[in-house]
């Protein structure tokens, strides 16, 4: 008996540039499992489609009229159920990045991402709250590989050996919340798009041992 297909996910395009919400629309309703349920040209629109029609997730535009998207953010987070955010924006800025990771966004891409990225980017974030994705033009990265802390090493060598966020907590000794700050710079520092990302990075740098090689 074959498994239910799994409902579409809901995407709400907040933007105030016609062209490219049309743009988006189109790209991500070419995917079978994606489905854009509202379109807004401001912050305010934004919030109110989203109160009234619960999408899984909004991708919000940094620059729209209305109030700043410091804003905007809190009061999406406030609603019930919670969406998922991704931020699309023009600007490459790491620190006000982590500022919106630090407030619940899910991700901080730029409006130069490519559609398979984005794609999946919003099924990445969907499926797992707590992964945040990152990705910045090469030229304004705030951070290079090699820069992870003898506890980041120690993390995502659990992360590549497949364990959850709960078992690497318990076996650190830290709470689910410190685990997920702690892989938030990973992404940051490696400028992963994933779990798996991460790890392919980091041994590729030689930065943690690979999963598959033999203790000795």
């Amino acid at each position: 008996m074959t498994a239910p297909p799994r409902p579409a996910i809901t995407l709400l395009l907040a933007d105030d540039h016609a062209i490219l919400r049309e743009t988006l629309r189109e790209s991500l309703e070419a995917e079978p499992d994606l489905s854009v349920v509202a379109e807004a040209g401001d912050g305010a629109t934004a919030l109110a489609e989203a109160a009234r029609l619960a999408p899984d997730l909004v991708l919000l535009d940094l620059e729209m009229p209305g109030p700043p998207a410091s804003v905007t953010v809190r009061r999406l987070l406030d609603l019930r159920p919670r969406p998922r955010i991704v931020i699309l924006s023009m600007y490459d800025d790491p620190g006000y990045a982590q500022e919106l990771l630090t407030l619940g966004v899910n991700g901080y891409l730029s409006k130069g991402v490519g559609r398979r990225r984005l794609v999946s980017v919003i099924r990445e974030v969907v499926e797992d709250e707590a992964r945040v994705l990152l990705s910045y033009a090469p030229a304004e990265r705030a951070a290079r590989p090699g820069r992870l802390s003898q506890r980041e090493r120690e993390l995502l060598s659990l992360v590549a050996r497949a364990h959850s966020n709960r078992q690497i907590a318990s076996g650190l000794g830290i709470s689910e919340a410190t685990v997920k700050r702690h892989l938030q710079n990973i992404y940051l520092k490696l400028d992963a798009a994933s779990r798996m990302d991460a790890v392919n990075k980091a041994v590729a740098g030689s930065l943690i041992p690979s999963p598959l090689a033999r203790p000795r």
